[in-house]
């Protein structure tokens, strides 16, 4: 992914070195830990990262946890964003840093934490955040930046604390709460990129000043990606229209709120949105990680769908049935649909969809099915006239962002023909990349490697017995 456009013009400016960000800002107060979570209270702060819990909630866990244990605390920066149509974040990284740092560490000095973690997943912004880091001299040393794999489950909780802990980054499969066991076994703060700045400015602003701004109900600001390309922040309560007029575009055939896990909008209620829970909650949404993807009038909603159903099946974490039958499955059958294959291939795809759900190791098999499903109830004339052999006309544009599409340097996996003697284990840990011809050796000297495949394909140039694999940027 390129580097977001913001529509404040901060993309145009440098990044605020530390300097730069007290001449702005000013120094950071500092809060007891109860001045903490009344703050955090009095302003209804809540995560950005999807869920949306209150974040004095996660507080008051993490204290009672240390409590009951040795004292012991840490705080952990979620700074992935695996969606590809999410940039918010990633946007106040690379041009705010500092910002997202005071938050994290006023509520480590608050905790008595003695770690402080970032898992970023783009090195861009992990080179930002390790200048930031040595801008603060000695007061950057509690700060850890790590940088983890790119893929769509990484932001899950356990799947980050797993990744920070060097274990797989993946997610647990266990209801385990970070606030209890999270980095290194002790209790953490697990919050996004987002969340920490909006501590930080509410820190310096006070809860009175903080509440000027925005809904009384839902007080502050809200950081938006809309269309994949362009990041705005707004006063909550705004109208969504309103927003997408002034990044250039309307509601089109729909708006997708949320993200890939998110919910479609048709075009009148995305016109009758306001930029608030509440009005979301009325409409059976709710902004999640702060994506807005509306789609365009002259492309494919059905076809649009399925490839972005296929992407997410691709990026399963691989540890239950569900994920790893099941959103294939679901990929498959849609496929079919969408291909004139008639009513029975829509019931069997209504089939898919149910079989997956509450039965993951994860939230991903149900962000995926409920992302099909709103689908079908937003363009159920598309779909059916697809599966009837009619279809649209239309060209499947891309306009949901993916990876892969945005990607212009990819990896590759390559093959030394001088040492490849046909072992095939190669296909094995890698189906989706590599293909055999008719004697057992790989079809192509040089293939892709999608960034949901990286960890396999390095795992398969591990495996390979004679050495004949390796990986080119």
């Amino acid at each position: 992914m390129g580097a977001p456009r913001l529509l404040a013009g901060l993309d145009q400016a440098a990044r605020l070195d530390r300097v730069a960000h007290l001449t702005t800002h000013g120094q950071m107060p500092r809060y007891r830990p109860e001045e903490l979570v009344d703050l955090a209270e009095n302003i209804d702060l809540r995560g950005r990262g999807g869920a949306g819990f209150p974040f004095a909630k996660k507080l008051r866990s993490v204290m009672r946890s240390a409590r009951a244990g040795d004292g012991q605390t840490a705080v952990v920066v979620n700074g992935s964003e695996g969606e590809p149509s999410c940039l918010k974040d990633t946007a106040l990284l690379l041009h705010t840093p500092h910002l997202v740092l005071d938050g994290a560490l006023l509520a480590a000095a608050a905790l008595n934490s003695e770690d402080v973690v970032v898992g970023v997943t783009r090195r861009d912004v992990e080179q930002s955040l390790r200048e930031a880091v040595a801008e603060r001299g000695p007061a950057g040393r509690r700060v850890q930046v790590t940088l983890l794999p790119e893929r769509f489950v990484t932001g899950e909780s356990t799947a980050h604390v797993n990744g920070l802990n060097g274990g797989p980054t993946l997610p647990s499969g266990q209801k385990v709460r970070t606030s209890d066991r999270g980095l290194n076994g002790v209790p953490t703060l697990f919050s996004n990129t987002e969340t920490f700045a909006q501590l930080a400015v509410a820190a310096r602003l006070g809860a009175l000043d903080f509440r000027a701004t925005g809904l009384p109900s839902e007080p502050g600001t809200i950081m938006l990606t809309v269309a994949g390309n362009t990041v705005v922040e707004t006063p909550s309560g705004a109208a969504l229209s309103y927003i997408l007029e002034l990044c250039g575009t309307d509601p089109g055939q729909g708006v997708l709120v949320g993200g890939f896990h998110g919910k479609w909008l048709t075009p009148a209620n995305a016109r009758a949105a306001e930029i608030s829970r509440e009005s979301l909650d009325r409409l059976g949404a709710r902004l999640g990680a702060g994506a807005v993807m509306p789609l365009p009038m002259d492309t494919c909603p059905a076809g649009e769908v399925a490839r972005v159903t296929r992407w997410l099946a691709k990026e399963s974490a691989g540890q239950c049935g569900p994920c790893v039958r099941g959103l294939p499955a679901i990929a498959d059958v849609l496929d079919d649909a969408i291909r004139g294959g008639g009513r029975a291939a829509l019931e069997m795809l209504e089939m898919r969809m149910k079989a997956v759900l509450k039965r993951g190791a994860c939230s991903h098999p149900d962000g995926t099915s409920n992302f099909v499903a709103s689908a079908l109830r937003t363009f159920p004339d598309e779909f059916r006239d697809h599966a009837l052999g009619s279809g649209c006309g239309r060209r499947v544009l891309g306009a949901l962002p993916l990876y892969e599409d945005d990607d212009e340097n990819p990896e590759r996996l390559l093959v030394d023909w001088t040492l490849c003697r046909g072992h095939g284990l190669c296909v094995d840990v890698l189906p989706d990349v590599v293909r055999l011809d008719l004697d057992g050796f790989p079809a192509e000297a040089s293939m892709v490697v999608p960034r949901a495949q990286r960890q396999k394909a390095l795992r398969a140039v591990r495996r390979c017995p004679a050495l004949a694999l390796r990986i080119q940027d």
